[in-house]
């Protein structure tokens, strides 16, 4: 087992309309081979899920002897690093899986994808708006769907119009960021563009991008969290700043 000092706890966050269950799913094995422990908190509801997240995150803080590993996907990445460029006296480091833009989401896929949901919520209800959603898409994301956006309930179109309005972390925030950031990118993924985690790369001072795929995430969960951890680990041992790998040829074990 690859030593990780005095850190304990992983604290990951999910994406838009996602939930806890998919975290664990992602983060949960791949952490606990480095003797993480790995807390994934039930998303807030609605407007509250851009708030309550980095609250939570400043309880979990207080409450700890050691510095925090966080992160997340998407949405929930881009909190946990908003989080850490004010924590970094807190933070051990950031799993930032599948980035999707810098600063205002504006015209981002993401960001539009989140407000199209919300609209189809809006106007045709939960069931039927999951229903055209999961037409036609892979199996595993029509999985993921149906059983996080019913966990959501009525909050379901605000917390989703509350992320597309989020701005992550702008480059100049992520230059000031010194703790070391893995993150994990699908090359495959347009919601979610592998652009935007090799700019994240780039701009972080200790961080180390390793692409995976939808298609692997697809048959194994699992693969996004090792591609992150390689990646953190890749950082904190002194990879080269926005140094890429590829987690289909490297996995953590």
């Amino acid at each position: 087992m690859t030593s990780v000092g005095n850190i304990r706890t992983a604290v990951l966050l999910p994406g838009t309309g996602s939930d806890e269950i998919f975290v664990r799913a992602v983060f949960e094995r791949p952490l606990a081979a480095f003797g993480l422990r790995v807390v994934a908190p039930p998303h807030p509801r609605g407007e509250a899920v851009v708030t309550g997240y980095p609250a939570l995150l400043d309880r979990i803080a207080d409450g700890s002897r050691e510095p925090l590993l966080v992160g997340g996907v998407s949405l929930g990445a881009h909190l946990a690093a908003e989080w850490a460029v004010r924590n970094t006296h807190r933070c051990a480091g950031v799993l930032a899986a599948l980035p999707a833009w810098n600063g205002p989401g504006g015209t981002a896929p993401a960001a539009l994808a989140a407000t199209a949901s919300a609209d189809l919520v809006t106007r045709h209800g939960l069931d039927e708006a999951l229903a055209m959603a999961t037409r036609g898409v892979a199996p595993w994301l029509a999985e993921e769907l149906t059983r996080a956006w019913p966990r959501h309930g009525t909050a379901l179109a605000a917390g989703l119009r509350a992320a597309a309005g989020h701005p992550a972390p702008e480059l100049a925030d992520l230059r000031t960021l010194t703790v070391p950031v893995g993150i994990a990118a699908c090359i495959d993924d347009p919601v979610h563009p592998a652009a935007v985690a090799r700019a994240w790369a780039e701009a972080l001072p200790r961080s180390a991008l390793v692409e995976t795929s939808l298609a692997a995430l697809g048959a194994d969960r699992e693969s996004l969290g090792r591609a992150a951890a390689l990646a953190w680990l890749r950082a904190r041992t002194g990879g080269e700043p926005g140094s890429t790998g590829s987690a289909q040829r490297n996995r953590p074990t």
